[in-house]
């Protein structure tokens, strides 16, 4: 379709500055934790909390793309996240640990960028192309590893109230961009039913609730160890703020490059194998995480390893959005399995915060509860592939 790749293009671009602008907060809290004297307990909610209203968000979000469209959906995300953005340095200036937590749970509305951007990149995409487009959207996670490589840095270089005002105008900038630089696919049409209705449709899909977990285990470790890594290597490894910044941004963009291969490889092979292949190097990767191999080769590749695998995980499930969503549903089954994902990295790092063994220096409780957690979506993933090759078989031509 002419303007595909353009309106993919520029709305990967907006995810990723949206994304940067919902983990503002990650890549400095070990710079919080140190100024306000916060426990484990505390930071673990600090850089968390920006995750609650990114994954509540994303159910009013999807169901709202679907009838105002992705276009101005975005936008209008962008310009939200621009003050709340300033509003954090503000808390973070004054040292106040109740007011971040505050501004950090508003500025989770950045999260939500990511609900809009599927359906609008999926409508510009045949159903048999909607694992590449949402893919290739899902790169927007990028946004991630250049919030924990140049934030630290941009503090150093030009300070921390210039950094914070600078990212609010790359938003603003980015909004812009997305108002009059894109346009809605001609095969999209607005939705005019009520969002309560559109809520309980996409709910009575039992591939929604299916994909919700899926999605909680492998976007949610994602967003858990993206914001929760550089209070991790401080602990375990006694890495410095630049330096935990640095590897979170190579683990960040593991998960991106491996996010639109696992779309691709989707739509060739089934998102049903990608899916398994990818909780299976989960559940194995994080015991080995447990094991605190040394630094930094053996700790590096499997950090990096387990990005790819939890980035082939989100193309997968949302390959498999894309191609059982019904027509006219696919926001609103976006926004309920992108909030599943976004719970499920905000609970994570509150139980590695609770979990911490400072006498051990030891986050053993919490890894292995990811190990278990994996292997279990690992069985749903495998039989819900086999229901849904014999809903197929029974289904008209046409169906998708």
């Amino acid at each position: 379709m002419q303007g595909a790749a353009w309106n993919l293009t520029l709305a990967t671009v907006a995810s990723v500055i949206g994304f940067w602008g919902w983990t503002v907060i990650a890549p400095l809290g070990t710079r919080y934790a140190q100024e306000m004297g916060l426990n484990p307990g505390q930071t673990g909610a600090l850089v968390a909390m920006p995750v609650l209203v990114g994954a509540i968000g994303r159910v009013p979000v999807g169901v709202l793309t679907d009838r105002f469209g992705g276009r101005r959906i975005l936008a209008v995300v962008l310009v939200a996240t621009a003050p709340l953005v300033v509003l954090v340095a503000l808390a973070g200036s004054l040292h106040s640990f109740p007011l971040m937590i505050l501004f950090g749970f508003f500025l989770g509305v950045a999260g939500t960028v990511f609900t809009a951007g599927i359906p609008f990149s999926s409508a510009w995409y045949p159903a048999e192309r909607r694992g590449f487009a949402t893919g290739v959207f899902g790169m927007g996670m990028g946004g991630t590893a250049l919030s924990a490589f140049l934030t630290p840095r941009l503090v150093q270089w030009i300070g921390y109230w210039p950094t914070h005002v600078l990212i609010a105008a790359l938003l603003l900038a980015t909004a812009a961009l997305v108002l009059f630089g894109m346009r809605e696919s001609p095969a999209w049409t607005p939705v005019r039913s009520g969002v309560f209705g559109k809520l309980v449709q996409a709910a009575r899909l039992p591939v929604t609730w299916e994909l919700c977990f899926l999605y909680a285990v492998v976007f949610g470790g994602f967003v858990s160890f993206s914001t929760y890594l550089p209070t991790y290597l401080r602990d375990i490894y006694s890495f410095d703020l630049t330096a935990a910044g640095t590897r979170t941004a190579g683990f960040a963009l593991a998960a991106v490059i491996a996010r639109p291969i696992g779309g691709i490889i989707a739509d060739r092979i089934g998102p049903r194998t990608v899916v398994a292949v990818s909780l299976v190097g989960v559940a194995v990767l994080a015991f080995v995480v447990n094991l605190q191999p040394a630094p930094e080769i053996p700790t590096g590749l499997t950090f990096v390893a387990m990005a790819a695998a939890l980035g082939l995980g989100t193309g997968g499930v949302f390959g498999w959005v894309g191609q059982q969503a019904p027509p006219g549903m696919v926001g609103a089954v976006t926004g309920v399995v992108s909030a599943a994902g976004g719970l499920g990295g905000y609970v994570p790092p509150l139980i590695m915060g609770a979990t911490y063994n400072a006498a051990e220096h030891s986050y053993a409780i919490g890894l292995l509860l990811l190990v278990a957690t994996a292997l279990v979506a690992l069985v749903l993933a495998l039989v819900m592939g086999r229901t849904r090759r014999r809903a197929k078989g029974r289904a008209a031509p046409n169906a998708v």
